[in-house]
């Protein structure tokens, strides 16, 4: 005759630790946090300077004199086309060019801020070539002239309205490095 004995079942949870138990794990997150928080120190980065050498002199930059200032021209509204007073400036323009015949120069056209940035650069070219052309059939040797359009994007006078948009429709003269 065989004697049944009941043995008592244990419930264990789901989880178990195993090995490590609940202080060992308590104390590993603690020391992981306790890293991160403090961090590896960062060395200092020494720049140790290079002798440099002597930088070379600028090259002389070629400015007209103060009483032969280059003059801007002025363009109506939408318009490329060069008016009479732009013509008399171009004409003291050709003048100096002529007397300077080393002088480069770049012809930028600008725009007043209405329309598109796509449309006043177009315009703003079509202004620089309208100089340029009018300098070439002068007498200028169009290989001192570059062109540029910034269209809108360099105003000379801040606004937003006609006393400040006449001032930005220009041809600006500036000398070429």
């Amino acid at each position: 005759m065989a004697i049944h004995t009941r043995r008592r079942e244990e419930k264990r949870p789901a989880f178990t630790l195993g090995v490590w138990g609940r202080p060992m794990l308590g104390l590993v997150v603690l020391v992981v946090g306790a890293l991160l928080l403090a961090g590896c120190p960062k060395k200092p980065e020494v720049m140790t300077a290079e002798p440099r050498a002597a930088a070379p002199p600028p090259a002389p930059q070629l400015k007209p004199p103060a009483e032969a200032q280059l003059q801007d021209v002025f363009f109506d509204f939408d318009k490329s086309v060069l008016r009479e007073d732009a013509k008399q400036a171009l004409d003291a323009n050709v003048q100096w060019l002529k007397a300077n015949s080393e002088a480069r120069i770049t012809v930028e056209g600008h725009c007043d801020e209405r329309g598109t940035n796509e449309y006043n650069v177009a315009l703003g070219q079509r202004r620089a070539k309208a100089v340029l052309d009018y300098l070439v059939a002068e007498g200028v040797d169009a290989g001192r002239i570059s062109t540029i359009s910034y269209g809108e994007e360099r105003p000379f006078v801040q606004g937003h309205d006609e006393s400040a948009w006449k001032w930005n429709r220009r041809g600006h003269f500036v000398m070429a490095r």
